[in-house]
């Protein structure tokens, strides 16, 4: 279980229980104490949980930091990531060079990359750097450029003069909205303009977008829907809707 998915399941459990210890982490998460103690170090230290003798509880202040922001967003719609990025896993191969953005969506794909081997991963998501860093036969890009309060991506033309001098097998990407005149589309304006240079570096694109924002339309266009080489969704989507992406010529795919 990497990282991430072991402090979101923490984070849910004590939102569940109020209040844990230590020996029962161990025992839900399978992992040794040494794990749970690193792990909880590291909540604590983000002002995520407060650690007590024996365990931890959630803090009462309300924490405004930029890692907790993140994760409140990639709690949403927590299932159809988690089948979207199942689902996007079948279409990575080993010793390719991939492109993941700084979407929360991509969280959910990580857990699934652990088999992978020799992947070459580009990223301008920070969170997302952190947790493919640690495996051993990935080796990873995290795109420079300005970091902004409140958000888990790095932006600006550092990381466009990067992505200029590079390539990849395939982007995977999610967006704020996604309609067939429209494509994929955002409302961070910096970002937008990262995208686009990402989109034009990759063979291949897929697009992760749950069923919430088909139809929708956000701020700026990073991608054109002729650009989109798959577009995997999940199974809460209207069937119609699916109809009527296909007819458009779009492939789509539902995740399980």
């Amino acid at each position: 279980m990497l990282s991430h998915t072991r402090k979101n399941k923490i984070l849910e459990l004590l939102k569940t229980h109020k209040q844990i210890s230590t020996q029962e982490l161990e025992e839900e998460l399978d992992v040794s104490g040494a794990t749970i103690r690193n792990d909880l170090a590291q909540l604590e230290e983000k002002g995520l949980i407060e650690r007590i003798h024996g365990g931890a509880v959630l803090p009462n202040q309300e924490d405004k930091s930029s890692f907790r922001n993140f994760h409140k967003r990639s709690e949403k719609n927590v299932e159809e990531k988690k089948s979207i990025g199942k689902k996007a896993k079948d279409y990575i191969k080993d010793g390719q060079t991939i492109i993941l953005d700084a979407s929360s969506t991509i969280l959910y794909l990580l857990p699934y990359l652990t088999n992978c081997q020799k992947l070459t991963v580009i990223t301008n998501g920070i969170y997302t750097a952190l947790e493919v860093k640690g495996e051993e036969d990935f080796n990873v890009i995290l795109l420079g450029g300005i970091v902004r309060p409140k958000s888990g991506s790095v932006e600006g033309l550092i990381g466009g003069c990067m992505i200029d001098n590079l390539s990849a097998d395939l982007m995977i990407t999610s967006s704020h909205g996604f309609n067939i005149e429209n494509g994929l589309t955002d409302f961070n304006f910096y970002e937008v303009e990262l995208k686009k240079r990402m989109v034009a570096k990759a063979d291949k694109l897929i697009a992760l977008v749950d069923h919430t924002k088909l139809g929708h339309t956000s701020a700026a266009q990073f991608a054109r829907t002729k650009d989109i080489d798959l577009l995997i969704t999940d199974s809460n989507v209207d069937p119609k809707v699916v109809e009527r992406i296909r007819k458009a010529g779009i492939n789509i795919e539902v995740g399980d």
